[in-house]
């Protein structure tokens, strides 16, 4: 081992320096922490959620995603963020470049979701004289395993970065021949070899890019479901809210036609009409009972779809809904919704974002016409006799691979560039379907607005009025039941058509809303995104 020290001195420090490369290697590859971006920052798509890291104790959650932390233990704790989705069409994602970075993440994750033999009523809704949209929401959110199941693959994807840009394991190496080691004739034969692989320069950050793209579009990906997911909650809501005002004026139905009936009674036993009066108020009642039975059943089921979307068991009891909606909502121009769109939408992000992805492996594809190198210090004592040829056993080197296959390095650049133009035509292609849909669901808020204003300045009244008409014409013997059963059979139709088109109204602002990805009580302005934090 004298000999070794003395000898090998030159390999020992080129041993010594592989080995600090290796251990190294990812920590000069992570970029620094990344700041987070104004809300008015350019380029579709552009702000990527896993740039920015803070240690694995912290959080950074937003309203509308399950908080998300990390498993392994950390050091400090507390830390937290946000990112902006601004993304205004005054650049183009497929024009910028990805200059932003990631390191590594971890996220709290929302508890599991119960299983099926789990499912049972609970008191989420206890002692709540109604039912809150809001909450609804968010306790949908936070217990949906589908969108769990994105945050997961979301995690999953933000940690291929560090492993894209790492520099592969350093190798070691040892020979020894036996038969040396207590010859009398041979000294001891052995040799030890380190070595560490060195790509080409580029090729790791790129690798990082194309990795950060991908982390980047597997978040948008769970904001997409986000949005989805509100949208169906909202939709339930409203299904249940339009069943209980049914039931209410069915109920209120029954009662005038119950009052309408004593009314023909008295008169029949007076002798004033005939006893069709009587039977025709009971065919009347018997009509209102058999609505009853329907519109329970249509509770029943928007029932159990809250309960579902809650992972509760379907006949669970719920709070009743709001007795009112109230109408008077007024939408932006609809040019401003198709820009706030093209600005918010998640789906379109995504496509940004892997549009950026194929963009830098055709970078990468470019990339391996240039070779990589392997450099290695090895100590060899096969040299014999060691009072000549010690000099000679202290040795470095390089290997390096030589790209001479052209047909495969282009068929590679050629492919990447394919995949390319594929997710740049299906990125032009989503434009314009969301443009679409956009000015397809503004239009059918406002044929929503303006029928719930005829409905309220028009039908409603009138209709009462024409009941209330047919009722003293009655009372007076100027006009048949008949006619009395007509008029009240029209207010009771308009009072639920008026209550179906406010709940139309407020289905359609919630189809808006997910069509320009977000709410629209700030159009202009993106939502906060939600924070990983680094492990």
């Amino acid at each position: 081992m004298t000999l070794l020290r003395k000898e090998g001195f030159c390999a020992g420090i080129v041993l010594l320096a592989l080995g600090m490369a290796g251990c190294r290697s990812t920590d000069h590859c992570c970029p620094a922490p990344y700041s987070a971006a104004p809300t008015n920052q350019t380029s579709a798509g552009a702000n990527n959620p896993v740039d920015r890291a803070s240690s694995s104790g912290a959080s950074g959650t937003v309203a509308g995603l399950p908080s998300i932390s990390s498993s392994t233990g950390g050091q400090a704790a507390g830390k937290t963020g946000h990112l902006t989705a601004a993304r205004p069409l005054a650049t183009s994602p497929l024009e910028s470049a990805e200059s932003n970075r990631m390191r590594t993440a971890s996220y709290r994750l929302p508890a599991p979701a119960p299983s099926d033999a789990s499912l049972a009523s609970d008191a989420l809704f206890a002692g709540q004289a109604e039912l809150s949209l809001a909450q609804l929401v968010e306790q949908v959110q936070n217990r949906n395993p589908s969108l769990q199941a994105m945050a997961y693959a979301w995690r999953a994807a933000a940690q291929r970065y560090p492993q894209a840009v790492s520099l592969d394991d350093p190798m070691f190496m040892t020979m020894m021949a036996p038969a040396s080691f207590g010859s009398s004739r041979v000294e001891s034969a052995y040799v030890l070899q380190g070595s560490q692989k060195l790509p080409w320069f580029g090729k790791r950050q790129t690798r990082g890019q194309v990795a950060q793209a991908e982390a980047g579009a597997a978040f948008q990906d769970v904001q997409d479901t986000r949005l989805q997911i509100v949208q169906v909650t909202r939709l339930a809501f409203y299904d249940y809210y339009l069943a209980e005002r049914q039931l209410e004026i069915n109920e209120q139905n029954r009662q005038s036609a119950q009052e309408f009936r004593d009314t023909a009674q008295v008169k029949y036993e007076n002798n004033q009409v005939e006893q069709q009066d009587v039977i025709q108020a009971d065919v009347e009642l018997a009509d209102i009972r058999r609505r009853k039975i329907e519109v329970g059943r249509t509770r029943r089921v928007a029932v159990a779809r809250i309960n579902v979307l809650l992972l509760r068991t379907p006949d669970d009891p719920l709070p009743p809904s709001p007795e009112s909606l109230a109408p008077g909502f007024e939408l932006p121009p609809a040019d401003s919704l198709r820009q706030t769109a093209m600005a918010r939408r998640p789906d379109l992000a995504a496509l940004a974002a892997r549009v950026r992805s194929e963009q830098a492996a055709v970078d990468l594809a470019l990339k391996q016409y240039y070779p990589d190198a392997e450099v290695f210090g090895r100590y060899d004592s096969f040299w014999q006799p060691a009072s000549t040829q010690s000099d000679l056993r202290g040795q470095v080197g390089v290997n390096m691979n030589v790209p001479i296959y052209r047909r495969r390095l282009n068929a590679a650049v050629s492919e990447s560039q394919f995949r390319l133009s594929q997710r740049r035509a299906e990125y032009q292609q989503r434009l314009v379907e969301i443009q679409y849909e956009v000015q397809a669901a503004y239009e059918q808020v406002e044929e929503a607005r303006q029928t719930v204003e005829l409905y309220t300045n028009q039908y409603l009244p009138f209709a009462e009025q024409n009941l209330a008409l047919a009722r003293a014409n009655y009372d007076v013997g100027k006009t048949t039941y008949l006619n009395l059963v007509i008029a009240q059979r029209q207010l009771f139709a308009v009072r639920e058509t008026y209550e179906q088109t406010l709940t139309d109204f407020y289905r359609r602002i919630a189809d808006i809303e997910r069509a320009i990805g977000g709410t629209l009580s700030e159009p202009g302005r993106p939502e906060d995104l939600p924070l990983p934090s680094a492990q």
